[in-house]
């Protein structure tokens, strides 16, 4: 959290944060907790870790918060997640006042499910700019 805050901060211009898993997760504790100078936000594919305490509680922080993020956010969902259901991904959007975009069946939307480079997300990020 610390280098999040430390990376939106040194620069003047307001950043577009660019997340996947648990760095979705990550950018919604640091929104709850910290004003930085953020345009927006793409989260793709958080997982659901409400109410599973990591082997580490330092590892990653597992209570989600559940209000609206304070910067534009479209949050990438997968039908076929293994970490999140579509109604999971949809609770998601819906609390953090995110634009939910259905991706399909992408798994984890990650290399172990055949990604590479992802020219969907570049669009979806040049759109937040």
């Amino acid at each position: 959290m610390r280098a999040l805050h430390g990376a939106v901060c040194e620069s003047d211009e307001p950043a577009v944060l660019i997340a996947h898993s648990a760095g979705c997760i990550t950018t919604a504790v640091w929104a709850a907790n910290h004003v930085g100078p953020v345009r927006a936000a793409l989260l793709v594919t958080p997982p659901y870790v409400d109410g599973a305490e990591p082997d580490d509680p330092s590892d990653i922080p597992w209570v989600v918060p559940r209000r609206r993020l304070p910067f534009r956010t479209v949050l990438v969902a997968s039908r076929t997640d293994p970490y999140t259901s579509l109604a999971q991904f949809e609770r998601f959007a819906e609390d953090w006042g995110a634009e939910l975009v259905d991706a399909g069946d992408v798994g984890h939307l990650d290399t172990a499910s055949g990604f590479g480079p992802w020219p969907e997300g570049e669009r979806l990020v040049s759109e937040l700019g």
